[in-house]
């Protein structure tokens, strides 16, 4: 730059031409700009017809998502993978590339909340249809699949009460009439399982939960072959639903962790469903792990590793019992409308994030009045027994 410009010359374009060293930092760095610039015309075309890799906006994709995509990809034995600004916007990206008038989806009914508004108020005024079933009844699945069925939507474990789908029978049902199998990982994470190697045809992730793993980077993922992903991609760009640097950035920070974090999560629900199984203020379990789990024995075939951090437990006192509870704990479980931090928290579904199904639906889901979801931690599973037990006390 001429030394004799104009300051205010100078300061905007301070920075822009230092190129960095030749040594690779641990941590990627952070790029955060929404745009790049090209020495010329026939860089820029070579991006953008996918000879080169490289960026050019960031609504097309940027180094710290394409960073953060090969990472998960990598876990989750696939191709490809895209990110996407959030969870949601990963799933509705997904049926959006896959799905058009006329077209049919099959969802379990355990699904998230905002996945069954999607399927419910959102689809229908673009022409698709879903049918809910149980997601770990097969013969509901089948009798539920039609030859416009494109999707069939499941969670590798539901919220809250996590049940478990058994993936190979679903993704053999879904491929007789052509149907893509579509895993929500996000309580399990690849460190736990990875559906693809099970048959699903995609995987996909809330980044702020177990991937990022302290309730900091927003995002979401999706990962599978890059015939569908491709699609997806589009998908994603034409919604305006690209992550951002930083969040992408920080989503990768907590995937280093991801092995031992899952490890002590999955040992801390174990520990902790144990404990509340026989504790007589609880009058049942929901937990992978337990013997009496509706699907234990399929837990025990997916999940040699572990089922995480996630269980639910419903209370003999109610809501009473519920509010009781909740405040004897606020200073060292919160109350929080999120799940699978670090720290451990709680959520009372049938008031929070299964809020807006009626009565009747509620109580089929086992989603009751006295139910609590917790999301176990990774501290000590003596301290938070301790912790439940003094809380739990008449």
């Amino acid at each position: 730059m001429n030394d004799r410009s104009h300051l205010t010359t100078r300061a905007a374009r301070a920075g822009a031409h230092v190129a960095p060293g030749t040594a690779l930092p641990l941590v990627p760095a952070l790029h955060q700009t929404t745009v790049y610039g090209y020495p010329d015309l026939a860089s820029l075309h070579r991006v953008n017809n996918g000879e080169e890799r490289g960026q050019a906006y960031y609504r097309f994709g940027h180094y710290n998502g394409q960073v953060l995509e090969q990472a998960v990809a990598d876990l989750e034995g696939a191709p490809d993978a895209v990110t996407t600004a959030s969870g949601m916007a990963a799933i509705t990206g997904t049926v959006l590339a896959l799905a058009e008038t006329g077209d049919h989806v099959v969802a379990d009914r355990n699904v998230y909340g905002g996945t069954r508004s999607l399927l419910e108020t959102d689809l229908p005024r673009l022409g698709i249809h879903t049918t809910l079933v149980d997601g770990a009844d097969l013969t509901e699945v089948g009798r539920a699949l039609t030859p416009r069925t494109k999707l069939v939507l499941v969670e590798a474990l539901t919220n809250p009460t996590v049940r478990v789908p058994d993936l190979p029978a679903l993704s053999a049902l879904a491929g007789h009439v052509g149907a893509k199998l579509v895993v929500d990982g996000t309580f399990v994470t690849p460190a736990l399982l990875r559906p693809l190697d099970h048959g699903a045809d995609l995987v996909w992730h809330s980044v702020p939960k177990y991937l990022g793993g302290h309730s900091a980077a927003m995002g979401g993922v999706v990962a599978g072959p890059r015939d569908l992903t491709a699609r997806i991609r589009q998908s994603i760009i034409h919604l305006g639903a690209t992550v951002g640097p930083f969040d992408a950035w920080m989503a990768l920070l907590g995937l280093k962790t991801l092995g031992l974090r899952m490890q002590a999560h999955s040992q801390g629900a174990t520990a902790v469903a144990e404990f509340l199984a026989a504790h007589p203020a609880v009058t049942h379990v929901n937990h992978p792990s337990r013997p009496d789990h509706p699907q234990a024995a399929t837990a025990a075939k997916l999940y040699p590793d572990g089922t995480g951090g996630m269980l639910s437990f419903a209370l003999a006192g109610g809501r009473p019992a519920v509010d009781q509870l909740i405040s004897r704990l606020n200073q060292t479980i919160p109350l929080s409308p999120s799940l699978a931090d670090v720290s451990t928290t709680m959520i009372h579904p049938a008031t929070t994030t299964h809020k807006d199904l009626p009565r009747e639906e509620l109580d089929a889901l086992g989603i009751t009045d006295g139910l609590i979801r917790l999301s176990v931690g990774i501290e000590d599973p003596a301290d938070l027994i301790a912790e439940l037990g003094a809380a739990l006390a008449p």
